[in-house]
């Protein structure tokens, strides 16, 4: 026969009932919060947030109400994570902003990124530093370089995508040909219009743009403009 000392007599307690296990639950989930807080991590209501006790959250980080953040998440220093975002196994870096209605799982934010409103990465989503992803962006599968920018509903689906790129609002990566999926390159300094369709496999080469409404069906060589359905390069820099 032995004697366990326990410092906290709730361990003791049995969980025969969903409401106990309920109970059992909120109070996890407040000592996980107020660990976080003493931790210096600002969560403005404690009563609707939701955060696992596996998630770290750097230093004078700001959680506004109605988040949830579960698995092996990450979030750096002098974030902020706004209302009726659900964060799911990301890892974040300082700086970074996530705005309404922000669905992230099972991707990585490098540092001073903002997402959202309403924007959804998944499927190891990667943003580089200062790149911006807006409202009703979908990433998936998808690297985004430094200073890119896709504010816009847009889909970007096995895409890998250089530094300063501008993504046109209305923009689509067609990676999926009905049997397997394909991949876009966008490399350095592209400009894609508004309402370009991009049909995988397919490389905007540094410095291209598109216009409005194009839908490319082939290669576009650097440092040239093609606009049209299908797309047909028109000029070149200089020309």
């Amino acid at each position: 026969v032995g004697t366990a000392l326990l410092t906290d007599p709730h361990e003791l307690e049995v969980i025969n009932y969903r409401v106990e296990l309920a109970a059992m639950w909120k109070r996890l989930r407040g000592e996980t919060l107020r660990r976080l807080m003493l931790d210096g991590v600002t969560i403005v209501d404690p009563e609707s947030t939701y955060i696992d006790d596996g998630v770290e959250i750097g230093r004078d980080t700001v959680i506004h109400p109605q988040v949830i953040i579960e698995g092996e998440s990450r979030l750096g220093d002098h974030c902020e994570v706004h209302s009726w975002s659900h964060l799911i196994n990301v890892e974040i870096g300082d700086h970074c902003q996530i705005l309404n209605g922000s669905v992230i799982a099972n991707s990585r934010l490098a540092g001073h990124n903002s997402v959202g409103p309403f924007a959804h990465l998944r499927m190891h989503a990667e943003l580089m530093e200062e790149a911006m992803v807006g409202n009703f962006v979908e990433v998936k599968k998808s690297s985004i370089g430094r200073k890119t920018k896709a504010m816009h509903l847009t889909y970007l689906g096995d895409a890998t995508i250089g530094e300063r790129v501008n993504i046109g609002a209305a923009t689509v990566t067609c990676n999926f040909d009905g049997k397997a999926k394909h991949p876009t390159i966008i490399e350095d300094d592209v400009k894609i219009g508004s309402d370009t369709m991009l049909v995988a496999p397919v490389r905007v080469g540094r410095g291209a743009m598109t216009g409005a409404g194009s839908v490319v069906i082939a290669d576009i060589p650097p440092d040239s403009l093609a606009v049209g359905v299908p797309a047909k390069v028109k000029k070149r820099r200089g020309e």
